[in-house]
């Protein structure tokens, strides 16, 4: 088999404007003039811009392995070890959903950077019984004590702070787990914590990634302007001795072991309304924090209906509740008004329309997206094929849209993903986050875990739909993804990484439908991360340009870096928030089911399939 080559040329007519020398916008980066002849003693990285990795015998030229194939399941984590869990519960009669929860507890002890049960979670899962895709919420509310005028007199430059009580909403979790499974697990709910009990106790080895964010999230915390009440505790659970682990280092966490054994024995009611809850109560009356038992007690987790909308004969769903999930169905409609494939893989065409269709959809985003119990949320509209065909006509080829506006509604109205799959066709696709890297920066006496900050994501403004209110859902950054094809399951896929994630999960669905590509390369693909709205949703860093930050990894081809540049786009720097990618394929091979299952290079994760 010849290896597939792929060019980014533009028809000529409609690539002119992207082509020109670089005369305007930002510089492109110039690739140092010296490099180093071997990997520097103690720096992070190795960085060789004129070197590529080998070359593969077939499939795209830059991908970085193959996909992995099965019959009875797959499984897809960030951890390897996580990763394995899957496998092992799988095979021991487990369902999907079993499974899930597993690799879940798993990857809040390997993986506390993105993960861990002080942070929510949400799914979207093929039921072949029902033959359909449904969807799952385990997103918690803000802390009925906490009041708007109490939060507006902690805000920095009007938004709530990143860290500290401030930030923290009930963990919604160890909930949706429970609920998962108590309408589709098969093992005993106390078995799914076995593997992660016994790696907390016993110990695994920290990969680099990992290892590398652990250090610099305790740094963060520990900086004297932090807004953390204390960091005794996250210090004695991820750095015991003063030290965080090296790469490769062994990491323990007994506490986060008794903390799984209690929910294993007890269930959810052991988190909710049993000692747990009555840990984080004291512990926050300790530090003058708002979390309360009774915020615990009354939280549940909802079954929702996921949306749903066509693209080049894929069915792509997502996720609404108080979540950014129909940004990917927003500008997938947008995109969809456009030839992508004749403009080219990697084109700077391609990538100026994927990016203008992420600038419309995400002013929406900022404009009306949040908790639709406590706001009416136009979804409908929102994600309708004529009001795609109105924002597509915003858009020009050879220029910047400016000043970009959300639209005007009818008068009516971070992270850790992956994904398994079981030999009776069920397919979870399972999201769950603490939001911005470890979290808020508070652990509980004894527990073991740290709490999300995902408060930060509400709007303090008078009028808007997210606004600030005790008891509220935050605006959701976290997204699992889904895809079927003529009624069948096709993918259970996610791309990890706040205002990241939409954005991913567009690449990844143009990259297989538009461009082609299969399961591995479509994550392998260079990806491109735009920053900045005229609403921020109080991640954007202050002082972005009037049209926001260009991200582009290193493998986008540097004709088109330069023609973004001549467009007037502000390249920004490759900094890693590209996203994390891991992905299962329900195949046929005539009538015999086939997974296949990709990860990704960006992470210290693995697929496997048996």
């Amino acid at each position: 088999m010849r290896r597939r080559t792929f060019l980014a040329t533009l028809p000529v007519a409609a690539a002119t404007p992207l082509l020109a020398p670089e005369t305007g916008g930002a510089a492109v980066p110039e690739p140092p003039t010296t490099l180093p002849g071997a990997w520097p003693v103690g720096e992070p990285r190795f960085i060789r811009p004129d070197v590529h990795a080998g070359d593969r015998p077939v499939g795209a030229s830059f991908a970085s392995r193959s996909a992995v194939y099965g019959l009875s399941g797959a499984a897809g984590t960030a951890q390897p070890l996580a990763t394995l869990a899957g496998i092992e519960t799988l095979k021991k009669g487990g369902s999907a959903v079993d499974a899930a929860i597993a690799m879940n507890a798993c990857l809040g002890f390997l993986e506390p950077t993105s993960s861990g049960v002080g942070g929510d979670c949400f799914a979207m899962l093929w039921d072949p019984k029902a033959a359909k895709v449904v969807g799952m919420a385990g997103s918690g509310g803000s802390p009925r004590a906490l009041t708007l005028e109490i939060a507006r007199s902690r805000a920095k430059n009007g938004a709530l702070p990143a860290l500290g009580a401030i930030s923290i909403s009930v963990p919604g979790a160890v909930d949706g787990w429970w609920t998962l499974h108590q309408r589709y697990g098969r093992l005993k709910w106390a078995e799914l914590f076995e593997p992660a009990i016994h790696l907390a106790e016993t110990g695994a080895p920290i990969p680099d990634i990992i290892a590398w964010y652990i250090r610099r999230n305790l740094a963060l915390f520990r900086r004297p302007d932090s807004g953390v009440e204390e960091t005794a505790n996250a210090m004695h659970t991820y750095a015991p001795g003063g030290d965080s682990p090296a790469a490769g280092g062994v990491f323990r966490n007994p506490d986060l072991a008794r903390t799984y054994r209690m929910i294993a024995e007890g269930g959810r009611d052991a988190f909710y309304a049993g000692p747990i809850a009555r840990t984080i109560e004291a512990y926050f009356k300790r530090i003058g924090g708002w979390m309360s038992y009774e915020d615990l007690a009354t939280h549940h987790s909802e079954w929702v209906e996921p949306h749903v909308t066509g693209y080049r004969g894929a069915d792509v769903h997502a996720l609404g509740a108080n979540t950014q999930g129909i940004a990917t169905l927003q500008m997938l409609n947008i995109l969809e008004n456009f030839d992508l494939r004749e403009a080219g893989f990697q084109s700077a065409l391609s990538i100026h329309l994927q990016v203008e269709a992420k600038r419309l959809a995400y002013e929406d985003r900022a404009r009306y997206y949040a908790d639709p119990h406590f706001a009416r949320v136009p979804v409908e509209w929102l994600i309708s094929k004529d009001y795609a065909a109105q924002r597509a006509k915003l858009i020009r080829p050879d220029a910047i849209l400016t000043p970009v506006h959300p639209g005007e509604a009818p008068s009516h109205g971070d992270t850790t993903y992956f994904t398994v799959a079981d030999a009776d066709g069920m397919m979870v696709s399972m999201i769950q986050s603490n939001f911005r890297g470890m979290g808020s920066g508070l652990v509980a006496d004894g527990l073991g875990f740290m709490f999300q900050d995902r408060g930060q994501l509400f709007s303090l403004r008078d009028g808007h739909p997210n606004i600030y209110a005790p008891g509220k859902r935050p605006f959701q950054t976290i997204i699992p993804g889904f895809a079927t094809r003529n009624g069948r399951p096709w993918m259970s896929f996610g791309v990890m990484g706040g205002d990241m994630q939409p954005q991913g999960q567009t690449q990844i669905i143009v990259n297989r439908q538009d461009y082609g590509l299969e399961i591995q390369s479509a994550g392998d693909s260079p990806r491109w991360h735009h920053e900045g709205s005229s609403q921020s949703m109080g991640e954007d860093a202050p002082g972005l340009p009037a049209a926001g930050l260009l991200r582009l990894e290193s493998g986008v081809p540097e004709r088109t870096r330069a023609a973004l540049a001549a467009l007037g786009w502000t390249i920004g720097a490759s900094d890693g928030g590209f996203g994390r990618y891991e992905c299962i394929e329900n195949r046929r091979d005539g009538e015999t089911r086939v997974y296949a299952a990709a990860s990704e290079m960006r992470a210290d994760g693995c697929a496997l399939a048996y």
